[in-house]
């Protein structure tokens, strides 16, 4: 079967609680779920006052946890064999494991607000979202840790605040620059809906996808990459070189033809990435747009021009990536596509694609037999539709 199952939160949780008992001897008392993202549209601008298009999909982390009575946190994940010892009482330092920095930053972030000490537990956390696969793995165990937390301190923030603690950690622990994309799919994730984000205001939008003939499928190229190594942060300072040159305070200010004009003193690489920034934007309000009148042919070209940008202007998409999308572009529309392009950082990861839910299955079926045939990789592909965000269950 080319489409893979999602598990349940039900089950999850029920596995999250078996491995509590098995190396704790604890029954939980508090289980947090958070989901991972998929962005239709809208990439590499969340750091640049862009607006993107993101949606919480049906893949989680979840942590499953009980006092234990100390200062300290005791946690296990269920692919590492390392456990992290964690005090809750002190400023948090960056540790190993390498997967705890996430927790560590996001403990530091209720510090940082007096909701402190923490007391203490034990957990374990189990994840049905891909790792490295582009799909925010990350800020979903983020979420679900300050999901946890707010629950052990009975102490609930907003949900625009949890997000921007979520993302603090990251830049501070993980030490990647991400945008607020990520973290504010992850927490503001609602059924049955698309998140358009004003990264610029930092307000979400809430965008219908009521229609139960559109599915959305994620295919993972089982390329894997990694977002500390330098590509993204480098790819981020390429964007503020591009604005200052512009002499601009926001990219929301600017237009093509200010990027045109300041060509040759930007650089080749530059001013391709500017003109990256320019363009998605602009598609990516055009994207909404075409979704809220159910324009699909306006969307298809849309995604394609994404995804050409990405990949010719921005310089993060790869052969695996690039083979996924023209596969899913020679289904076309006839064949039930209605768009499809890379998602999430890139170098690797994986790419999205809307289809009629009646031709889901086939699609599937053409891009795993196609892209094995080519790459001797088995993609891991999937469905869904948004879900509800970050919550206790």
């Amino acid at each position: 079967m080319s489409i893979q199952p999602n598990t349940p939160l039900s089950e999850l949780a029920a596995e999250a609680k078996a491995h509590l008992r098995h190396f704790y001897d604890k029954e939980a008392t508090l289980v947090a779920a958070a989901p991972g993202r998929v962005n239709l549209i809208g990439e590499h601008i969340d750091y640049c006052d862009g607006f993107v298009l993101p949606l919480a999909i049906n893949r989680h982390i979840l942590i499953a946890a009980a006092p234990n009575g100390t200062s300290r946190a005791r946690i296990r994940t269920t692919c590492d064999e390392e456990e992290a010892v964690i005090p809750l009482d002190q400023p948090q330092e960056i540790l190993a494991p390498k997967w705890s920095h996430y927790m560590r930053g996001v403990f530091e972030g209720f510090r940082s607000r007096s909701i402190w000490p923490l007391p203490g537990f034990d957990a374990i956390i189990v994840s049905s979202v891909p790792n490295g696969g582009g799909l925010s793995s990350s800020a979903a165990l983020e979420l679900a840790t300050a999901t946890l937390a707010e629950g052990l301190a009975d102490n609930f923030l907003d949900t625009k605040e949890k997000a921007l603690l979520a993302q603090k950690a990251e830049h501070d622990f993980a030490k990647v620059p991400c945008g607020i994309m990520d973290q504010f799919a992850s927490a503001f994730g609602k059924k049955d809906h698309l998140i358009l984000i004003d990264c610029q205001t930092g307000e979400p939008e809430l965008v219908p996808f009521h229609d139960p003939d559109l599915t959305i499928l994620v295919s993972n190229t089982m390329v894997s990459h990694d977002l500390t190594d330098g590509g993204y942060a480098a790819r981020r300072k390429d964007t503020e070189d591009g604005l200052a040159h512009l002499g601009k305070s926001s990219w929301r200010d600017a237009t093509m033809a200010d990027v045109e004009a300041a060509r040759k003193k930007m650089g080749d690489r530059v001013y391709r990435r500017s003109r990256h920034v320019v363009g998605e934007i602009e598609r990516t309000i055009q994207a909404a747009e075409a979704l809220k009148t159910d324009n699909y042919s306006a969307l298809a070209s849309l995604m394609a021009a994404s995804h050409t940008s990405l990949r010719d202007d921005f310089e993060v998409s790869c052969a695996e990536l690039d083979l996924l999308v023209e596969i899913a572009d020679e289904i076309g529309f006839e064949g039930g596509v209605l768009g499809a392009r890379m998602t999430g950082g890139g170098f690797g990861g994986s790419t999205v694609t809307l289809c009629r839910t009646e031709h889901a299955r086939d699609i599937a079926a053409t891009l795993e037999d196609s892209y094995r045939a080519k790459t001797h990789l088995t993609p891991q592909i999937f469905a869904s539709r948004p879900v509800q965000g970050a919550h206790l269950l």
